[in-house]
């Protein structure tokens, strides 16, 4: 369909870079490049790679390439009332597949339907040595086992240049609606986790500023007998919730310090004294304010999670939570596996990997 074709040149750029050692920075849209270690190295813009390359709506399967812009895919799919499912964050216009996928993030409706690498059909990408792989498959019948193309989704693209995607899509629901209901967060947990154990068509569970909000999507008779069971104020529309995934809220304003923490759904409240928002019916807190990381890491591992400083790292500090040693030395096998030289983007997620 529409976009350009860089692959060669991609392949290229690599191929010269491992000749020489010399490390490369993958940049689609640039709008995920504050995550994870800053790099020195030379930057290698893939954002030109893009178009949608197969699509077909009646087996909701869908491969673009990875420069494809997330909102030029949305808009295409919502022409046959298809999504994304797991509703990768937007956080500018141009932000692309393919970051999408290297980052391995996604959105509220994440607990329900599945993470980003559960929709990763297949994927075509470029190793550290500058040859071509391919993983995975195009349609759903075809993937079975573990599959390789996982391994891209979140390895922040220190395996490989991603080239192309093929997902899974979902259809869009028949009717979306949104309650809330003011709480204190420990409360918010307990509601959070009830309503998980019951036959509701949930989408989305999240607590901010003394509100608990519940998304529910399906059947309109079905959403809104859930609605009725679950009480609250019915709200007017579904904007808070793409605020949420796309950190459009007043929680994710200005420059504090900005920690991302995983939990198992149960854990209690951090109350570590910063603001906090508990999103993913409890599994993912973000916290914002000047608290000690230390501190943030040790409580998180004590209630079984880990945690990511999203924004605001002191030069030095460390972004993402240490690896027990056994794993670290998987990274680094598959680091060494897929490019030996640390050609692509060395050290974004760890100094040794």
């Amino acid at each position: 369909m529409t976009g350009a074709d860089r692959s060669d040149e991609i392949c290229a750029r690599v191929v010269e870079a491992h000749r020489w050692a010399r490390p490369l920075q993958i940049r689609g849209s640039g709008s995920r490049g504050f995550l994870g270690r800053a790099l020195s190295a030379e930057v290698m813009d893939v954002g030109a790679h893009s178009g949608i390359l197969e699509w077909e709506p009646s087996e909701l399967v869908l491969r673009a390439r990875a420069g494809t812009p997330l909102q030029e895919i949305e808009h295409a799919l919502a022409g046959q009332r298809q999504m994304l499912g797991f509703e990768p964050p937007r956080w500018a216009a141009g932000s692309t597949l393919g970051g999408a996928i290297a980052t391995g993030l996604s959105g509220p409706r994440r607990p329900y339907v599945g993470a980003a690498r559960d929709f990763v059909l297949g994927v075509g990408c470029v190793d550290g040595r500058g040859q071509r792989l391919a993983f995975g498959g195009r349609v759903i019948k075809n993937v079975a086992g573990y599959d390789v193309s996982r391994l891209m989704c979140g390895a922040h693209g220190t395996l490989g240049v991603l080239l192309d995607v093929a997902l899974r899509l979902l259809p869009m629901p028949e009717c979306g609606i949104s309650v809330a209901r003011e709480c204190e967060p420990v409360q918010a947990v307990a509601l959070m986790n009830h309503a998980a154990t019951q036959p509701l068509p949930l989408a989305g569970a999240a607590w901010d500023a003394g509100l608990l909000r519940f998304r529910l999507e399906g059947a309109e008779s079905a959403v809104r007998q859930a609605a009725r069971q679950l009480g609250g104020e019915l709200e007017p529309t579904l904007d808070w919730w793409q605020q949420l995934r796309d950190h459009g809220l007043p929680f994710f304003a200005g420059a504090r310090r900005l920690w991302r923490v995983a939990l198992p759904p149960t854990a209690a409240p951090l109350a570590l004294g910063a603001d906090e928002l508990i999103d993913w019916g409890g599994a993912q807190r973000w916290l914002a304010g000047d608290v000690d990381g230390v501190l943030v890491r040790a409580r998180a591992a004590q209630l079984g999670g880990h945690a990511t400083l999203w924004r605001g790292a002191a030069p030095g500090e460390e972004p993402f939570h240490p690896l027990d040693p056994s794993m670290l030395e998987l990274q680094r096998q598959l680091k060494c596996s897929f490019d030996p030289l640390r050609v692509l983007n060395p050290g974004r997620m760890y100094r040794e990997i």
